[in-house]
């Protein structure tokens, strides 16, 4: 059996499909994947071990007209490319999560008569993913309210959101050797998702001597690729400050990450709250306010109601309650305690596997 796997743009639509190839790739099933050349995917899957297949897809600007155009021209394009490279390999079925590389990527398997499944990870399904599902064998959710995009209900699945094994896995003492983070010391995680979050950092920054004043405490901080001149710069920290407060772009650790932190500070995407509800990390949540239909937010809100995290609005990083949030994560262990029992409740073990079974029987 060969599976297709496709999504691309950011780690939320990557990490969930590297998550579903793993078990596939147990089962022994060939596992390859179609992405952008110059997404994430083009450097996370190879190192997953997996073919990689690229195809050019672009967004437009809903203002600029002309942008549409170029859009779809490429896409047909990169559809007819897709299909001769399905005539290649006769893939028995193709699972697209998300990024406009899906696009054709799934139209190519309809036309190609080839199953289609699509995993929606976040609780407002995105363009492309919203397109194909209409075309979809079976649609794979991991929150039953993005089922109202969807007019043929008896397709949907809620699976939940597919978490790579090495985020459960890897050990708390693994986790601090691989950082180099003392055992006794309490670490905070904080990260605005694979592209960064410029607000948050901003409001992080503003708490370096607060934070730093704690001397067992330590920062791992990961900016985005594209804000770690610019946080480095703001921060000024000295080498001293600079062993207990870690600025990073990007990081293929987060697993050791994950394991090792004692708290999280983090943007409320799908893929990232499906990992820290793994590792059960007690966490102070920042939804993206320009997610589409404002989805981080209602993502995460099932999540802080049931007790395992603080939210709060992005546009409120930089007062004094966004302070009092992470001091009490940094600062109480009954908080930490209590936050981390109520996540230990939430089901996301077995997304992957269950996604799994679905894939395999629309190929059959």
């Amino acid at each position: 059996m060969i599976a297709v796997l496709s999504g691309g743009g950011t780690a939320g639509h990557i990490n969930p499909a590297l998550a579903l190839a793993e078990v596939l790739m147990e089962r022994g099933v060939d596992v390859r994947f179609a992405g952008t050349p110059q997404g994430r995917e083009a450097d996370l899957v190879p190192s997953a071990g997996i073919p990689f297949q690229p195809f050019e897809a672009t967004g437009f600007n809903r203002n600029h007209p002309t942008t549409l155009v170029k859009a779809v021209r490429l896409m047909e394009k990169s559809t007819g490319a897709a299909k001769r490279w399905f005539s290649e390999i006769n893939p028995d079925v193709v699972v697209a999560f998300g990024g406009y590389v899906c696009l054709p990527v799934g139209n190519a398997a309809v036309k190609s008569h080839v199953p289609l499944v699509v995993h929606e990870q976040n609780s407002v399904m995105g363009i492309a993913n919203k397109r194909l599902a209409a075309k979809a064998d079976a649609v794979c959710l991991t929150y039953e309210q993005a089922a109202d995009s969807v007019s043929d209900k008896s397709k949907v699945h809620v699976t939940g959101c597919p978490v790579r094994q090495s985020i459960f896995s890897t050990t708390r003492e693994e986790g601090r050797a691989a950082l180099g983070i003392p055992e006794d010391a309490r670490m905070l995680l904080v990260t605005g998702g694979s592209l960064g979050a410029r607000h948050l950092n901003q409001a992080l920054c503003a708490m370096k001597d607060e934070l730093l004043a704690r001397d067992d405490l330590y920062v791992v901080h990961v900016t985005g690729p594209k804000e770690l001149d610019t946080v480095t710069e703001a921060m000024g920290l000295t080498p001293e400050q600079a062993e207990r407060w870690r600025l990073v772009g990007y990081t293929n650790q987060m697993n050791a990450c994950m394991a090792a932190a004692d708290a999280i500070v983090s943007r409320a995407g799908a893929s990232s709250l499906a990992e820290i509800s793994a590792r059960a990390i007690p966490a102070v949540l920042v939804p993206f306010p320009f997610a589409t239909g404002d989805h981080q937010t209602t993502n995460a809100r099932a999540y802080v109601d049931a007790g395992c995290a603080h939210m709060i609005a992005d546009s409120e990083v930089e007062t004094p309650e966004f302070k009092a949030l992470v001091t009490e994560l940094v600062d109480d262990p009954g908080v930490r305690a209590s936050m981390t029992a109520a996540a230990r409740a939430q089901k996301t073990a077995d997304a992957a596997r269950t996604l799994a079974d679905i894939v395999e029987a629309a190929a059959r």
